[in-house]
């Protein structure tokens, strides 16, 4: 329950959310250098789900109860994951880490433009509007020639953008299709839906011959499975229970600056000036965006403490765990 006193447990848990997903970009792009990406990321779930599964099992945490449940649990961790992350993870093999983590953080916009299209979806006033303006802005201050980051691989800022778009569409899907189960267990099931389409996908294209595990490879594989989708998810889900929603939700713009500092300080990534104002620039229209009074011309979200939850991780904030 939420109280107007949090406890410390409650603030480690906040402090492990910002710390470590703002890593994981960090350990996707060292892990990239050394592994195929589609079998990187697939490994990756299928483990994670696969112990999260585990746990669930152990502990008799509610499981998902209808064959509908289950369609819509994996059809969002083919959005998330299969198409967010799985995009996230082969574009960091073109840009930098830090500049994915700020462009990944555009997720919010996405999902307010998409919303206004969505049958039940919501009407913007100006100041999201504004926000929408500022924040797709500021990715064209980082990426534009002549602007930003030096030297920015298209592709991979495409390839983000592209990630960014699922994972709002996936985002929105969730929202409207509530479905039984924890928390735990429906985030488990989400990793295995989406590493085994990852993993297939690796196989289809021929990654096999070249997965071979490096010391540095599998540091960032273990530390993404344990830290990145275990611990991390493990901490959300507490901090989501015992802290405001507005503040918890918080995590999200500290995410991208913990990653822009790490990769400075372990890969000697370039941060210049510009790159700094377009973070900021970027993270004002997320604000801007997520703090908007939007007329609802719908059913307002359900309460996520109750039986019926949405089939949803952290993705209002569009963390790709």
């Amino acid at each position: 329950m939420k109280t107007g006193v949090l406890d410390t447990r409650a603030y480690i848990a906040y402090s492990v959310v910002c710390i470590v997903w703002g890593s994981t970009y960090l350990a996707i792009r060292i892990g990239v250098s050394d592994l195929p990406p589609a079998l990187f990321a697939g490994v990756r779930f299928i483990i994670a789900g696969s112990l999260m599964l585990a746990y669930v099992k152990l502990k008799g945490l509610e499981m998902p109860r209808t064959l509908k449940d289950i369609r819509i649990i994996a059809t969002v961790g083919l959005f998330l994951l299969f198409g967010g992350n799985g995009l996230v993870v082969w574009s960091e093999q073109f840009i930098a880490s830090g500049l994915t983590a700020l462009i990944i953080s555009t997720v919010p916009l996405f999902v307010a433009l998409l919303d206004l299209i969505f049958p039940g979806g919501t009407r913007m006033n100006w100041k999201g509007w504004t926000g929408l303006l500022i924040g797709f802005g500021g990715v064209g201050v980082l990426v534009l020639p002549g602007t930003g980051l030096h030297e920015v691989d298209l592709k991979g800022v495409i390839g983000v953008l592209a990630g960014a778009f699922l994972w709002a569409s996936g985002s929105l899907y969730s929202s409207r299709n509530s479905v039984s189960g924890s928390m735990l267990s429906i985030s488990a099931l989400e990793m295995l839906a989406a590493g085994t389409a990852l993993c297939l996908t690796g196989l289809a294209a021929g990654e096999a011959p070249l997965f071979h595990l490096t010391v540095k490879g599998a540091g960032a594989l273990l530390y993404l499975i344990f830290f990145g989708s275990i611990i991390g998810f493990s901490c959300f889900v507490y901090i989501i229970k015992a802290m405001p929603p507005a503040k918890a939700s918080t995590y999200s713009y500290i995410n991208p600056v913990v990653a822009i500092f790490l990769g400075w300080l372990v890969l000697n990534e370039s941060v210049s000036l510009r790159d700094i104002a377009g973070a900021f620039i970027i993270l004002t229209g997320v604000v801007l965006v997520q703090t908007a009074r939007f007329g609802q011309s719908g059913a307002g979200p359900m309460d996520k403490d109750g039986p019926e939850r949405t089939a949803l991780s952290p993705a209002d904030s569009g963390k790709t765990i």
